[in-house]
């Protein structure tokens, strides 16, 4: 473990009480790597840089990038012709693309490389004359665009509880792939609840669920059972941080709730806390975390005690479309 710095400490501390802080948290590669195309197009292109859908699910980058010049939209006819406009990390369908296309649009792919890759599984099983069962939330950004691969064979599987229901035109031709931000127990459980249905039920060539969100459900296993308290940091729509707070629950965390921010934290549920977890989800800079630990402090709780599940080094490229400009040093048209 290692001690994090935060200012104000009190000088007279309740015994026994403690802040444990899960690691990894907070920003993943391709949340990083989204962020920073929206950046880097607004300094190449200047403003405005349109951006379909918000580029990570998190309140407080979204605002950021908008004070800098990004406009968000829902749907691409909300983009003038011939602007610039970027897709967000969760993905978007072939349609979408077309539609960049047709209207002169210089589209920029901020889409996780995680996420393609389970556009490419859809687009090989497809090919293969597969019925795809996607594991995912109705109306996710993601699930949306992977679905759009295939539609016609693929077909939605949103928890264990909707496997009675799903039938299949030859259930020996049947393979399963997930949206990348899920709970991975209740994935493993939705696939064992799948494969009791369907024996013949085919694996994606690797585990679907990215190691971001792995790593940030172990690393807050890893603390809950000793905390009274979680306060995980992530806004309402992001689904792994919502992910997050379940995880804490099913761990042994006595309480557990999401935040934006600091603002959000009601200290009444410090009553009767002598121990509370930190962590937050994959799209939450780290500054928001500093402010709940910061806030901690305030209410009499002790320096953050840092907890490291495994070091992550992965860093994504930016999209080929962005890097080219980037070498070249000029604006687009």
């Amino acid at each position: 473990m290692t001690e994090t710095t935060s200012p104000g400490l009190t000088e007279s501390l309740p015994a026994g009480r403690q802040v444990l802080l899960a690691a990894p948290r907070g920003y993943c590669a391709g949340v990083d790597r989204a962020v920073v195309t929206v950046e880097k197009a607004l300094d190449t292109y200047g403003a405005p840089v349109y951006v379909r859908k918000q580029i990570v699910h998190n309140r407080h980058v979204v605002e950021n990038l908008q004070a800098r010049g990004a406009v968000f939209v829902e749907e691409l006819d909300e983009v003038p012709v011939g602007a610039t406009v970027v897709f967000s990390a969760h993905g978007v369908s072939p349609a979408v693309h077309a539609e960049a296309a047709e209207r002169g649009l210089k589209a920029i792919d901020a889409t996780c490389p995680l996420v393609t890759k389970v556009h490419h599984e859809a687009r090989r099983f497809a090919r293969e004359g597969l019925e795809i069962l996607l594991i995912g939330h109705a109306g996710h950004e993601e699930v949306e665009g992977t679905t759009g691969e295939a539609p016609e064979q693929i077909t939605l599987v949103q928890s264990p509880a909707d496997v009675a229901g799903v039938e299949l035109r030859d259930p020996s031709r049947v393979a399963w792939l997930s949206q990348t931000t899920l709970s991975v127990d209740e994935t493993l459980q939705t696939v064992d609840r799948l494969r009791e249905k369907f024996p013949q039920l085919m694996d994606p060539p690797s585990d679907d669920i990215c190691y971001a969100t792995s790593n940030r459900q172990l690393a807050i296993k890893q603390i809950a059972q000793r905390s009274d308290l979680v306060i995980v940091v992530g806004s309402a729509n992001s689904s792994n941080s919502v992910r997050l707070v379940e995880v804490a629950l099913e761990a042994g965390a006595r309480a557990s709730y999401r935040v934006d921010n600091a603002g959000e934290v009601d200290p009444a549920w410090f009553e009767g806390v002598e121990s509370v977890g930190v962590t937050s989800g994959a799209s939450v800079p780290e500054d928001l975390v500093r402010g709940v630990l910061d806030l901690l402090v305030q209410h009499g709780f002790p320096v953050a005690q840092e907890e490291r599940l495994t070091e992550e080094s992965l860093v994504f490229a930016l999209p080929p479309e962005l890097r080219r400009d980037l070498r070249r040093g000029i604006a687009a048209d």
